[in-house]
C-alpha cells in the first residue's frame, strides 16, 4: 500500500511541476483524515492540484467558488418541494462529495464559512433539522487569498483549527515555469488508488508507534504557546492530535514503524502556525517563523 502512495506522489508531480514537498504535505493530511488550507495568490495552480489529486484517487470532486454573496445553502444544499410526489426532496450542494475544493473561502462572510464546520469535523450535514451522514473518505481543500487582498474576510480561529495544515504553493522556479508555459505538464493522469485502498492506507498510516518522550515533546511545544502572553491563545488539543497523526503518516510513508523527532520538526510549522495569533503575528510568514523559533527553543527528546 505504501508503494502505491509513493507512486501517487510521482503521478501528481507530472501535472503539478516543481511542488513535490507541497504535494507530499497534502497527501499526508489526506492519510491523516485531515483537511488542508492553501494560502496563496490567484493563479498558482491550487485548482489544478486539487483536480489532479481527485483523479489519481478516483474521488468524486466538487468545487465551490467563494464570493461575498455565497449562502450556506449554496454549499450544503436545500430541500425543494416536488409537486408530483408532494414531498420535499434534497437538492445536494457541492459539499456532498468526497474531495471538496472551497476556493477563496475568505471572500465569503463568516456565516457561510461556518457551513462546512460540521461536515469537516463529523462527516455529516444537517439541513432543515435532517442530518445526512457522508461515507468516508471526505477531504476538504480550502484556499484563501492573503488578508491584504481586497474583499477578504479573516477566517475565524474555529475555522482555522479545522485544517490540519496550512501551506502555500508559491511561484514555480524559472525551470518549471518555462516547462509550464511550453505545455510540458501532463494532464492525463492515471488513477493510482481506489476508495477502499485509501481507507486502508488511512488506517495503516496510523500504526507507527509514538514514544512517551515524543508525547512530552509535543506537549512542551504546546505549553510554550499557551504561556506566551503576547499570543491571543495557544495551540489547541486538536492541533496536537493532528500533529501526531501527521507525524505517524510521514513515518509510515517513509517506511518507518515509529515516529522520530525529525517527523515533528518537519510537520510542526505547517500544522501549528495558522493556530497561533497575536498583534505581532500579522501574516503567515511571521506565524511560521514564530513556530520555527519555538522549535529551536524547546529541547529535543533524548
Amino acid at each position: 500500500m505504501r508503494d502505491k502512495f509513493q507512486g501517487l506522489l510521482k503521478e501528481i508531480q507530472k501535472e503539478v511541476l516543481g511542488k513535490s514537498t507541497e504535494i507530499e504535505m497534502i497527501v499526508l493530511a489526506l492519510l491523516s483524515r485531515g483537511h488542508v488550507l492553501i494560502e496563496d495568490l490567484p493563479g498558482m495552480g491550487k485548482t489544478v492540484l486539487a483536480k489532479a489529486l481527485a483523479r489519481v484517487l478516483s474521488l468524486k470532486f466538487k468545487r465551490i467558488q467563494g464570493t461575498s454573496d455565497l449562502l450556506a445553502s449554496d454549499i450544503l444544499g436545500v430541500h425543494i418541494f416536488n409537486p408530483e410526489s408532494r414531498k420535499f426532496e434534497l437538492h445536494e450542494g457541492p459539499a456532498f462529495a468526497e474531495l471538496v475544493l472551497f476556493d477563496e473561502m475568505n471572500r465569503t462572510p463568516a456565516r457561510t464559512q461556518s457551513a462546512l464546520l460540521q461536515v469537516m469535523a463529523e462527516h455529516q450535514i444537517t439541513i432543515d433539522r435532517i442530518t445526512y451522514h457522508l461515507e468516508p473518505p471526505y477531504f476538504v481543500i480550502g484556499t484563501q487569498n492573503p488578508l491584504s487582498s481586497d474583499g477578504t474576510f479573516r477566517l475565524p480561529d474555529s475555522q482555522l483549527d479545522r485544517f490540519s495544515i496550512r501551506l502555500s504553493l508559491g511561484y514555480p522556479s524559472q525551470e518549471y515555469e518555462v516547462k509550464i508555459l511550453k505545455g510540458e505538464a501532463e494532464s492525463a493522469l492515471n488513477a493510482m488508488v481506489s476508495g477502499p485502498d485509501l481507507l486502508l492506507a488511512q488506517k495503516e498510516s496510523q500504526t507507527p508507534l509514538v514514544d512517551d518522550k515524543i508525547y512530552d515533546y509535543l506537549v512542551k511545544i504546546a505549553r510554550q504557546t499557551r504561556e506566551d502572553t503576547q499570543l491571543n491563545h495557544g495551540v489547541s488539543v486538536r492541533a496536537l492530535k493532528d500533529l501526531i497523526c501527521l507525524c505517524k503518516s510521514r513515518a509510515w510513508l517513509n517506511g518507518f514503524d515509529y515516529v522520530t523527532p525529525d517527523d515533528v520538526q518537519k510537520m510542526a510549522v505547517t500544522c501549528l502556525s495558522h493556530r497561533v495569533s497575536g498583534r505581532h503575528l500579522t501574516n503567515r510568514f511571521l506565524q511560521e517563523e514564530y513556530i520555527r523559533e519555538l522549535l529551536r527553543q524547546v529541547p529535543l527528546p533524548l
